[in-house]
């Protein structure tokens, strides 16, 4: 009887003391080896570490048919993301999800929205480290400050949202927000107004986007900022995360402005050279006016979260979805082994 084809599901290694958000990676470890098991395949999960020899020497030994990549971070660091697929490409093994360029590109989230200002796709304006010594004059106003690498939004709390006037300020602001956020931080413009995740997922001739979500903001008091920060996203004991509501609910005003949002996504899909799933994260203004927060080439794809929503939401089952995932593995450099 011929064996089932192998999958490893390759995750970042979780640690005793995990946050909910590390957590989490273990519910789609789960999730996703019962899809595979139920289109027979035969899963096996592994945690990534650093040490690439090792992650060699066991990856050599499964000899698996594909990978199923699900690292998020690398010893706790998002800013090595992309050393997973590059190991992968290294061995000549296929896998799921963008490659190595893609993970880096859109990981780092100065580096995306450079390409973002070159592409022509509006991002909320942002001051970074690397241009505080620069001639080039700054813009007074309210500016989240975020983690360069890291995602989920880790540091992330009401009090990131500050006033910055000028230089001086934003050195100062940013040094004291570093340790917080992991290492390195920018200063982003905070947009006042709606928030939307669109989906992104291969289909047979194109790419698919799902039907748009927006996260609506109910119960918050005129001091609080409207966003999704840490508590919102993991603190099920938090009034923020109860009143962080998703819906796919629209009424026809808003088609236009969906439509765009979907061309978007398209755009920054195929910018970025992703592959088999992805998600745009959106601000729009009072204007109507779409601004690209985030590309996320490595979406969580929890039962629970915003991707299995969307899917179910259109009528593709769990494990339609992982199929399709799997139909479009990333590349494999090296020759066969």
């Amino acid at each position: 009887m011929k064996s089932a084809p192998k999958i490893v599901i390759l995750f970042s290694e979780i640690s005793e003391n995990a946050g909910k958000d590390d957590q989490d990676t273990l519910i789609q470890v789960q999730s996703v080896s019962n899809a595979l098991s139920g289109l027979g395949f035969e899963p096996v999960p592994l945690p990534f570490t650093l040490n690439l020899t090792e992650m060699s020497d066991k990856l050599k030994k499964i000899s698996p048919d594909m990978v199923f990549n699900l690292v998020e971070s690398a010893s706790g660091q998002g800013r090595l993301i992309s050393v997973a697929p590059l190991l992968l490409e290294t061995l000549g093994i296929p896998y799921t999800g963008a490659d190595a360029d893609a993970m880096f590109l859109t990981s780092n989230k100065v580096l995306a929205k450079q390409l973002l200002d070159l592409s022509g796709i509006d991002t909320p304006r942002w001051f970074g480290a690397k241009v505080l010594n620069k001639e080039n004059s700054f813009i007074e106003g309210t500016y989240i400050i975020k983690s360069v690498w890291e995602h989920a939004s880790i540091g992330l709390a009401q009090d990131s949202i500050v006033c910055i006037k000028n230089w001086a300020d934003l050195k100062s602001v940013m040094a004291a927000f570093e340790e917080r956020l992991g290492g390195q931080c920018f200063a982003e413009q905070y947009i006042e107004g709606r928030e939307f995740n669109l989906s992104v997922l291969n289909g047979e001739n194109c790419s698919q986007v799902l039907p748009p979500a927006e996260i609506r903001f109910e119960g918050f008091s005129e001091q609080q900022f409207k966003i999704v920060d840490y508590n919102a996203k993991w603190k099920e004991e938090s009034s923020e995360y109860h009143n962080t509501i998703r819906s796919f609910e629209f009424s026809q005003d808003d088609d236009a402005l969906l439509e765009r949002l979907k061309e978007i996504s398209i755009r920054c899909w195929n910018i970025f050279n992703l592959r088999g799933y992805a998600r745009v994260d959106f601000r729009v203004d009072p204007t109507g006016k779409p601004f690209v927060l985030e590309v996320n080439a490595n979406p969580c794809i929890s039962p629970d979260a915003g991707f299995a929503a969307a899917l179910e939401k259109v009528g593709i089952s769990y494990s339609a979805a992982i199929e399709r995932i799997l139909s479009h593995p990333g590349r494999a450099d090296s020759p066969p082994r």
